[in-house]
């Protein structure tokens, strides 16, 4: 008799599972036998009842069952296999553009299927376009009683296999508990870990698909708890195995810092002093710096993190300067430029788009540790690119990189031996809880003030209906030579129904406004079309620009005074704030209108009402937290963040203070228990403990 393989074992020990499906399997993290019990369903699908064919209508997604009264391939636009279904109440066209000969020879007349898929119009009825089927004795083969998960998946790995394979771990299961790591730290009525795996991956047939869509059933929080203490347990260890690392000591040994002060045409405030003294005070320690900054839109964080440069500069070693994309590479670049070589530090910029013989010269600058300052994109991880002494670095906009980036930066650190310190910058304002969650592995420093001088941007909210008044509007600023952003936001799930969306509009604004320079900018279009018209934006070449995405951050258009955003009541406020921090970058007043569709629901008003009456960032991020239920504060950009599986940080946010309590609890008096949580949530933890 063979022995159950153990959750622990690898999974190609599983039935079906070859070299080829394994290594597919890895893409998507699962390696061993226990992994698949951490792959959770994406969503639900009722497959627990039979439709008669007699009552189906478009639109439905359905399990049906019938006969095969006839199977035929067609050739019209395209080679296409038909097969009528029936079921004595009515008739079903399957309709399958990519098909094989054993498809053909498996659906004869008089065979029994069942198939579930949608319903839709097709040119002879109603059809189902492939839809999902299996070949069944006549009666003898009930519907299952659970609801039917949708997992995550790669290529070559279909739906069916992966339930296949979770069956054969939840089997396994059965035998081989995984540990439960917060038992006596759980409310008594909470499920044990074993349960609520076992009903996330099979839910019984009564369960309530709106409990499990907004993810709040006990055994979803039961686990999306475990999942926030793992989290913040990894970033606990990794700031504990920071202090065991070496970084250079970096001191303003050549007065750098008083240098650019005395050319600085304003003054700093006590929030950017404070913030210096404290960056200032990290980068002096042989232990590396992660320090994390945060900032209000215009707050001042470049010139900040520029203080740090220049105790580097002054100590004779490099500092990286990583930004998003090359537009805002280029951006700082030029402000680098400015203050900087005036006091001797050469500064150079490394895009993917730079190329050639100007490319080579500039890596070995970079080599050679004559350029100071090197400022550039993903294009820094590259492993052509050698610094001769990285003491720091500097990601501006850190959810637009992934940890893996920062490891590889990381790497070119003095031969790996001497670590850099790392200052991360955000425009995203984080609430407290938030942040202790998220950057755990961080120090926070907040910079809660704007510059003197620097006018709020005064905000309208107004109904679709006055867009006419606000055409007539625009046509009026912009002939005093200021500019205008039209954003369109993706609303929709599909970027082909957003980006028609938007060049729609784009179309009625120019023959609105003939005499305006109008350009358009949509998710379809390719990056480097994207980057010419923002540029050209930004040079005051165009009068108004009409955007479907989110409008590159921290991009600075001093002259564009005017954002008008549609659909404003169907988004959060933090995106909503991030949008209108696009304007106002320069000293005219500026404005924000948010248009809205009537009729509008209660918590919408009072979103708007909240941009309405405040510009401050922070409290705009705590009324989101609180206002918004299920949803992203963060827009779809987490990815640098942290990466959740179960748990979301908005909806979860009344976890967080227990989520704090016990993984503080499990650091001092369980560290065994900590470390197989931090094990079991985050893969490759080794490398990432020491981001």
């Amino acid at each position: 008799m063979s022995k159950t393989p153990a959750l622990k074992s690898p999974v190609a020990v599983l039935k079906g599972v070859g070299p080829w499906i394994a290594k597919r399997l890895q893409k998507i993290g699962i390696e061993q036998i226990g992994d698949l019990l951490y792959l959770f369903p994406i969503r639900y699908e009722d497959r627990t009842e039979i439709k008669p064919l007699g009552e189906l209508s478009p639109g439905q997604k359905v399990l049906v069952e019938g006969e095969v009264q006839l199977t035929e391939v067609v050739f019209r636009r395209r080679r296409t296999l038909l097969s009528r279904l029936a079921d004595g109440t009515g008739s079903v066209t399957l309709r399958f553009f990519h098909f094989n000969k054993a498809q053909q020879e498996q659906l004869v007349r008089g065979a029994c299927l069942r198939c579930f898929g949608d319903v839709r119009v097709g040119p002879t009825g109603l059809e189902m376009v492939h839809p999902e089927y299996k070949l069944i004795s006549d009666g003898s083969d009930p519907p299952q009683n659970f609801l039917t998960p949708i997992y995550p998946t790669t290529e070559g790995i279909h739906q069916q296999r992966l339930r296949q394979l979770t069956d054969q771990a939840l089997d396994i299961m059965k035998t081989t508990f995984p540990d439960d790591c917060l038992e006596g730290h759980l409310p008594e009525d909470w499920p044990t870990l074993v349960d609520s795996l076992r009903f996330l991956h099979r839910p019984p047939r009564d369960s309530v698909l709106e409990e499990l869509f907004l993810g709040v059933h006990p055994c979803q929080r039961r686990v999306a708890f475990e999942e926030l203490i793992a989290q913040r347990l990894a970033r606990v260890q990794s700031r504990l195995n920071r202090v065991k690392e070496n970084a250079f000591s970096l001191e303003d040994k050549s007065k750098f810092i008083a240098k650019l002060r005395a050319k600085l045409p304003y003054k700093l405030t006590d929030a950017q002093e404070l913030a210096i003294s404290e960056i200032l005070a990290d980068v002096a320690k042989e232990i590396p710096m992660h320090r994390l900054l945060q900032g209000d839109v215009g707050s001042g964080k470049t010139i900040v993190a520029v203080m740090a440069v220049l105790a580097a500069a002054s100590s004779g070693c490099q500092s990286g300067f990583m930004a998003p994309t090359e537009l805002l590479t280029e951006q700082h670049f030029n402000n680098l430029k400015r203050w900087l070589e005036p006091l001797g530090i050469e500064v150079v910029a490394l895009t993917g788009s730079i190329i050639g013989a100007e490319r080579l010269k500039i890596l070995a600058r970079i080599a050679e540790g004559h350029a100071h300052v090197v400022v550039g994109t993903h294009a820094l991880f590259q492993q052509a690119v050698e610094f001769k002494n990285l003491a720091l670095m500097i990601v501006d906009e850190q959810h637009r990189f992934g940890v893996g980036q920062r490891l590889e930066l990381k790497r070119k650190g003095k031969k790996g031996i001497l670590a850099p310190h790392q200052l991360i910058m955000t425009a995203t304002p984080i609430p407290r809880t938030l942040a202790m969650t998220l950057y755990a592995d961080l120090e926070c420093t907040v910079i809660d003030e704007l510059p003197p001088g620097r006018q709020p941007v005064n905000t309208v909210v107004m109904p679709e209906s006055r867009r006419l008044n606000l055409v007539k509007r625009i046509r009026e600023h912009c002939t005093t030579g200021e500019q205008v952003y039209w954003v369109c936001p993706l609303i929709e799930e599909s970027e082909i129904i957003n980006s028609q969306a938007a060049v729609k509009l784009f179309q009625n604004l120019k023959k609105a406004l003939p005499e305006l320079k109008i350009e358009l900018i949509h998710g379809r279009m390719k990056f480097n079309e994207k980057e010419k018209i923002m540029r050209q934006f930004r040079d005051g070449v165009l009068n108004l620009l009409v955007a479907t995405t989110v409008i590159e951050v921290g991009v600075d258009v001093p002259n564009a005074t005017l954002m008008v955003i549609e659909n404003s009541e169907r988004m959060g406020l933090s995106q909503l704030h991030q949008l209108r921090g696009r304007v106002g970058r320069g000293s005219s007043s500026s404005n924000c209108v948010l248009l809205f569709k009537s009729p509008i629901s209660e918590l919408a008003k009072e979103r708007l009402g909240v941009m309405r009456k405040t510009s401050n960032g922070f409290i705009v991020a705590q009324k989101d937290l609180e206002l918004r239920g299920a949803g992203d504060m963060f827009g779809t950009q987490q990815s640098g963040l942290i990466q959740l599986k179960v748990a979301d940080l908005i909806r979860d946010a009344d976890l967080l203070p227990r989520v704090i309590e016990i993984s503080e609890i499990l650091m001092r008096d369980y560290p065994k228990n900590a470390d197989q949580l931090i094990k079991r949530w985050n893969k490759h933890t080794s490398e990432y403990a020491y981001v």
